[in-house]
């Protein structure tokens, strides 16, 4: 097996897995570490106990809709 078909692979079980590394959502993202940090803070998305982001939070933030933090203010308010 080439590096190529490895590379390849392992990109494409990232799709599929619910719950990713940080250095996984690294890649899955493409932010840089600092960049992933401020970003997961403004949306109000943290690592689990074991240390793994949920991917339909990251999901949910790179696609540039609003917070869960966000929306359940909003509810309260109302």
């Amino acid at each position: 097996m080439k590096a190529d078909e490895k590379i390849t692979m392992k990109a494409i079980a990232l799709c599929f897995k619910p719950f990713l590394k940080p250095e996984e959502a690294l890649i899955y993202t493409n932010l840089e570490r600092t960049a992933l940090a401020k970003r997961c803070e403004e949306a109000g998305i943290y690592k689990n106990d074991a240390g793994y982001f949920k991917k339909e939070d990251l999901d949910r933030m790179m696609s540039g809709a609003p917070s869960l933090l966000l929306e359940k203010a909003q509810a309260i308010k109302l």
